[in-house]
């Protein structure tokens, strides 16, 4: 049976082939493992073959978690799912990073519930990229006022945007819904010294989403296998 160590460089070498193919001068992509509902011990096992970064969903499920795991000191959480009002203390608590902040609402309790003893929270803007009615994430037009919100706010770290794009089979299709993400966050990279981060690409569009500039790709099948 092939290991985690082994999916994990598999799709380490999967990111290092588009990177290659996407002839972007410097461009580097981290990776980052979706670990949703799966248990801790997959986590550690991810770990120990060098995986710091770990993608949650779920906040009661990943709260558990992180405390099972909390003796690895140096593991990032990312909070990559929507964010209900009566869970944004936890979401605010227990995260390194949210990736998923799609209104001033959100973005705000996030804000005020952060603990004053942790660094401020990275935020990502989930954008709604083909406006598709059952994603979350904000249009387009939303994303100046969101920013300008997260940006001038205390405790949160204003980073880029992420999305999930409309499902498809083509790369050119899928080509051009990171196109337009990454417009949207070129035109916020030249307006905030803050941004740095364009987490756009999973198992199916991992090479269209670094052709068109990716930063960040969320992998969990390719790793962890098909969902629980």
């Amino acid at each position: 049976m092939i290991t985690i160590a082994e999916r994990l460089k598999i799709a380490y070498d999967r990111i290092a082939k588009a990177i290659k193919n996407s002839h972007i001068l410097g461009q580097k992509v981290a990776l980052l493992a979706v670990s949703k509902t799966k248990p801790s011990t997959l986590i550690r096992e991810a770990y120990q073959a060098g995986q710091r970064q770990f993608g949650e969903s779920y906040v009661q499920e990943a709260v558990g978690k992180i405390a099972e795991l909390s003796d690895l000191s140096d593991i990032e959480w990312h909070f990559i799912g929507p964010i209900q009002s009566n869970k944004s203390a936890q979401v605010a608590a227990h995260f390194d990073w949210v990736q998923s902040v799609d209104r001033i609402k959100i973005a705000r309790r996030l804000n005020d519930q952060r603990p004053a003893e942790r660094a401020k929270l990275n935020v990502l803007i989930q954008v709604n990229i083909d406006d598709e009615q059952s994603k979350s994430g904000c249009s387009l037009s939303e994303v100046d006022a969101l920013a300008q919100y997260i940006a001038t706010s205390d405790n949160l770290v204003l980073r880029g945007v992420m999305a999930i794009p409309k499902k498809s089979d083509s790369l050119n299709e899928q080509q051009h819904s990171f196109a337009k993400l990454q417009t949207c966050f070129n035109q916020l990279k030249s307006q905030y010294d803050s941004i740095d981060t364009l987490s756009m690409g999973m198992s199916n569009d991992v090479e269209a989403a670094i052709s068109q500039g990716s930063t960040m790709v969320r992998i969990g099948t390719d790793i962890f296998g098909p969902r629980n």
